[in-house]
């Protein structure tokens, strides 16, 4: 039988840092938890959110039905899911984080256990321990399969919560509603330099005149060009702006402009990194090297974008080879996404 949910209160170090990392994490409550037991009614296996629905009671003897957002499909294949991971009319016990907007029945999954005991969590973090060099993979070069390192997503986002913003980005900020002006929930990526930790795999195809980075969110594609032309016109512009490139030695630096207005291409915790637009004279330069020991990129990036940032946003990151992963890529189908605002 269904139990009454439990409000549990949530210590910061047990809570995944990463299962909520491919959107916005601040409208769930991260320092609660809910535990409840129920029986599934519907599993929705598709992008960029699975949602799976659990029928319980409430404190007053009602069913109610909770609505339970978690990763995307490459994300949880790669932690052992299917979309036969959970069928209607079986019974579940499910943690996790509550929607901040009590009158919704939402929250984030933390795990589900199955009654079999088997337990499902929302990203069993899968790359190879990066203080274990003889367990990662070595490549010849950059080409191939990449994985952000898991240490870098979180000071990514305290570092841009530290940038000085403009007056103008200060007031759009504050003004960004979440529910309804997420670019995710619109199906827009990202755009660099946020997409470089966008926690899905990268694949890096390497030419001549060319170079292709991708990225399994939203099916991503960026073409670097470096056959020596020159950045287009500000009449022609993408969500991920226009690139061109230039080996220094072994370093690949990448110049990129051209891009469209954005409204929000940051977001993660804290809440300070919400709601920041881009501007169209926003520029960002990469600079991709191999490790000594060949196990991973090293990513210097530079962002420029005067009209909202009174100052640079520059970081290092890092992506872990990662050859023994198919690179699977999503399409967002759109009514997925605008679950997210609660339409």
């Amino acid at each position: 039988m269904p139990i009454k949910p439990t409000l549990l209160m949530a210590l910061a170090c047990g809570l995944p840092t990463l299962a909520a990392a491919h959107h916005s994490a601040t409208i769930f409550d991260r320092q609660q938890v809910v535990a409840f037991q129920g029986t599934v009614t519907r599993f929705n296996w598709a992008n960029p959110h699975v949602y799976i629905y659990v029928e319980t009671r409430d404190e007053a003897g009602e069913l109610v039905e909770w609505e339970v957002e978690t990763d995307a499909t490459p994300i949880l294949t790669r932690s052992g899911w299917t979309r036969e991971s959970f069928v209607p009319g079986e019974q579940i016990s499910v943690r996790i984080n509550p929607d901040r907007n009590v009158a919704r029945k939402h929250g984030l999954l933390i795990a589900a256990t199955k009654s079999n005991g088997a337990t499902l969590s929302a990203r069993s973090y899968f790359l190879r321990g990066t203080d274990d060099a003889d367990s990662l993979a070595r490549a010849e070069d950059m080409a191939g399969i990449w994985e952000l390192s898991v240490g870098d997503f979180e000071p990514y986002y305290a570092a841009w919560a530290e940038v000085e913003l403009t007056p103008k980005a200060i007031a759009a900020q504050a003004a960004y509603d979440i529910r309804t002006e997420n670019p995710s929930a619109q199906c827009i990526a990202p755009p660099t330099p946020t997409l470089l930790v966008a926690p899905y795999l990268n694949e890096i195809v390497l030419g001549d005149d060319v170079i292709l980075m991708r990225n399994e969110r939203f099916n991503v594609e960026r073409t670097v060009f470096m056959d020596g032309r020159s950045h287009l016109d500000g009449s022609e512009r993408s969500n991920q702006g226009h690139s061109i490139g230039r080996w220094e030695g072994d370093v690949l630096v990448v110049e990129t402009t051209n891009f469209s207005f954005n409204r929000a291409p940051f977001f993660g915790r804290p809440a300070r990194a919400e709601g920041v637009p881009s501007g169209l004279g926003k520029r960002v330069v990469e600079r991709f090297r191999l490790s000594e020991d060949r196990t991973h990129i090293v990513i210097d990036f530079e962002l420029e974008d005067p009209e909202y940032l009174a100052e640079p946003f520059a970081g290092t990151l890092n992506w872990y080879y990662a050859p023994h992963f198919e690179y699977l890529g999503f399409a967002c189908d759109p009514d997925n996404a605008r679950r997210f605002s609660g339409r």
